[in-house]
């Protein structure tokens, strides 16, 4: 499941949107980090400056980078809308993309107007 925060960078002039930092990707690199502040190998200042790069640049390669296009059903479970963000709990889902079908009990998709973020 991924999580959505938003966190007011240091001037307050944008926001960063924190989607992916639940990721496996996103959690091995916060672990990291952690590691190297708790051993001072690192800044603190400068281990919040990687995660925001982080953050910037993941989304950007998604937006991008990415040409796959997958459809999806199941049986909508729950949803809701706060602050232009769609969270969405479908259950008995089956994504397929030109190559290949992933069935899932549930799945939690969470959508986020990115004209907002920036």
């Amino acid at each position: 499941f991924f999580f959505l925060r938003y966190q007011r960078s240091m001037a307050g002039k944008r926001q960063t949107i924190q989607l992916y930092r639940n990721s496996e990707i996103g959690t091995t690199l916060v672990d990291t980090l952690d590691e190297l502040m708790t051993t001072h190998n690192m800044p603190k200042e400068l281990s919040y400056k990687v995660l925001e790069q982080f953050d910037a640049s993941i989304a950007d390669a998604l937006a991008t980078k990415t040409r796959v296009k997958v459809n999806g059903t199941g049986q909508l479970n729950t949803y809701r809308y706060c602050d232009g963000v769609w969270t969405f709990i479908v259950e008995n889902a089956t994504f397929r993309t030109d190559t290949e079908t992933i069935q899932t009990e549930t799945v939690k998709i969470v959508a986020v107007d990115g004209s907002r973020g920036s």
